[in-house]
């Protein structure tokens, strides 16, 4: 895919390929355009690599995704010795008054701590929220003070808790990067409770509750994390997956309910494990859903990204090194191959090259359609991805590998497969979506 455009004044029309980038952009299917509330990343566990943003670092309103810092501070209680599992913890009158969704708990009552961690990762209960609260604060304001004040500990910058239910208040703030902040933080600071957000029911005094949750019962390999709603946020949830060794973790927020945002975050997560699969064979791309950001949620002290990460660069893709050293590598091994001699009865394979390049050498002065799958600041980084995208659909479909040059203060490469009709063109770019590799149709003009 392509990069995030934008350019280093923020201003359009900068670079002389910025009508390209329009055309690019206007494929993308956003959810922003549609919805002001939006806001979406995906991120790669194992190296903290940002596979999907959009609107990341935007305002946002955390809804019941608040009642994962909740819990991480109960949490981190339980490991201080300041709270049991056993523990009953009284209910205040003020905590009974809390609105639903909520246990109903009676004043004067007290609920067990475990019990409440339930209560807090499978119902959401807001009067739950405020039992622990008042148990670790003192009060709900002071709980939230404590909140704010772990949240820039753990590098959410841009977060304010005002209570610890998400229920509606115009000062508690946050961001889906902080959100996906959290998420990784409670997972790795705690792992020994991590399985309380995996829960699908718990049962309190004979009733039966169950998650809201559903992604966790029906995504292949999602195990856990938090949904919330309040009308001013919209539909929001953060979910963690794990396909193979490698495990995923997204935050979705503003969806317009709860069954498009689990229905988005399933998409988002099957495109992301598809391009991280692609990414390790060298042979993804970049676009504006793919921001090659490294995020590091351990202490500074043991960072995620690496040491020396490659900047990131306006409107070019950027792929892992080495690419240039292998192509180069494989030319040497092309140039000292020793064929065998080819006998009449074998039909010679360059021959045959030659001619279906001079064959498609001359449909494209007629058949000016193609596919871009890419742009790149190396020649040779645009050339083996046109490569690969060829070898990925059928032959009819490949057309010619050609590597297009947008000459400027920094020119850009875009790789193409070219010598096609339109109606080729469409199919190929077809082909490549269905396996993770996102595309555009293009006229030779262009």
């Amino acid at each position: 895919m392509y990069a995030r455009v934008k350019s280093a004044a923020g201003a359009p029309g900068v670079w002389p390929w910025s009508m390209a980038v329009l055309l690019i952009l206007a494929m993308v299917t956003s959810a922003q355009a549609a919805n002001p509330r939006y806001a979406g990343v995906v991120v790669d566990l194992d190296n903290g690599e940002v596979l999907y943003a959009e609107n990341i670092d935007d305002q946002r309103y955390p809804a019941s995704l608040t009642k994962m810092m909740t819990l991480y501070l109960t949490f981190e209680a339980l490991e201080n010795g300041t709270l049991r599992l056993d523990q009953p913890l009284p209910v205040s009158p003020y905590a009974a008054a809390k609105p639903a969704v909520k246990l109903w708990l009676a004043a004067g009552s007290a609920i067990p701590v475990d019990t409440a961690i339930r209560a807090l990762a499978v119902r959401s209960a807001n009067d739950v929220a405020a039992v622990v609260a008042e148990a670790l604060g003192g009060s709900e304001a002071r709980f939230a003070q404590m909140m704010t004040s772990k949240a820039r500990e753990l590098g959410m910058h841009a977060t304010t808790f005002r209570n610890a239910s998400g229920l509606p208040d115009n000062g508690q703030i946050t961001t889906a990067r902080d959100m996906l902040t959290l998420s990784v933080r409670v997972m790795q600071d705690f792992p020994q409770y991590y399985h309380y957000f995996g829960l699908q029911e718990f049962s309190y005094r004979g009733k039966r509750h169950t998650s809201h949750n559903r992604l966790v019962r029906d995504y292949p390999g999602a195990d856990g994390l938090k949904t919330g709603f309040i009308r001013a946020s919209g539909f929001n949830v953060a979910t963690t997956a794990v396909r193979g060794n490698r495990r995923l973790v997204g935050v979705v927020m503003g969806g317009f309910s709860s069954q498009s945002r689990d229905t988005h975050m399933a998409n988002l997560l099957d495109r992301s494990f598809l391009r991280a699969s692609l990414r390790d064979q060298q042979s993804w791309m970049a676009d504006t859903s793919f921001s090659r950001e490294f995020m590091a949620f351990a202490p500074p002290a043991q960072p995620v990204a690496p040491a020396n990460p490659r900047p990131r660069q306006p409107l070019m893709a950027v792929v892992e090194t080495g690419l240039e050293a292998n192509l180069e590598a494989q030319l040497a091994d092309i140039k000292t191959i020793q064929r065998p001699p080819v006998t009449p009865s074998q039909p010679d394979p360059l021959q045959a090259f030659i001619e279906r390049e001079q064959t498609l050498a001359a449909n494209e002065a007629v058949d000016g359609w193609g596919v871009q799958v890419g742009a790149f600041s190396q020649e040779a980084q645009a050339r083996q991805l046109a490569q690969q995208a060829a070898q990925r659909i059928a032959q009819n479909l490949r057309g010619r590998v050609a590597v297009d040059t947008v000459e400027g203060q920094r020119p850009v490469y875009r790789a193409r497969l070219m010598a096609l009709d339109e109606q080729r063109a469409h199919q190929a770019c077809r082909a490549l979506h269905s396996q993770g590799m996102d595309c555009m149709v293009v006229n030779a003009s262009l």
